[in-house]
């Protein structure tokens, strides 16, 4: 009787590169859980998810520098649309800034914050202000 090849690479192929496999082949895969199948240590085990615990990622304070040419206006305007903030918080945080030659804008994610840096010194710099923007992590 002639056995029937497997043809290599497609599922059950049997070929050793790239053997695929299926559940409770033998070949490393478990199967079902009460199937039969698989590691017989664990016949009728249930299996439990673990899900791996995800750490937030770290945040970054964005910082604005106060300078004597810097209109006061431009200052809550950039609060206002970059940051998001009232006229009344942007005000705040504007005279904060002034009085006390730095101030916090916001807290975000690495990347959030690069992004509201960069768009603060082109906004800066396109209405020709020398304002500066830093981060630094919270």
């Amino acid at each position: 009787m002639n056995e029937a090849q497997p043809i290599p690479g497609l599922p059950g192929g049997g070929d050793r590169d790239g053997d695929i496999g299926h559940p409770g082949d033998g070949a490393g895969n478990p199967g079902h859980p009460g199937d039969g199948a698989g590691d017989a240590g664990n016949i009728g085990a249930i299996a439990e998810r673990v899900r791996p615990k995800l750490k937030k990622p770290p945040l970054y304070k964005v910082l604005m520098l106060n300078d004597d040419y810097t209109p006061m206006e431009f200052v809550v305007y950039l609060l206002m649309q970059l940051f998001h903030m009232s006229q009344d918080r942007a005000e705040q945080i504007m005279l904060h800034i002034h009085t006390r030659g730095l101030g916090v804008c916001g807290v975000f994610p690495r990347e959030i914050a690069e992004t509201k840096v960069r768009q603060t010194l082109e906004l800066a710099r396109k209405n020709q202000h020398p304002l500066q923007c830093t981060m630094e992590r919270a």
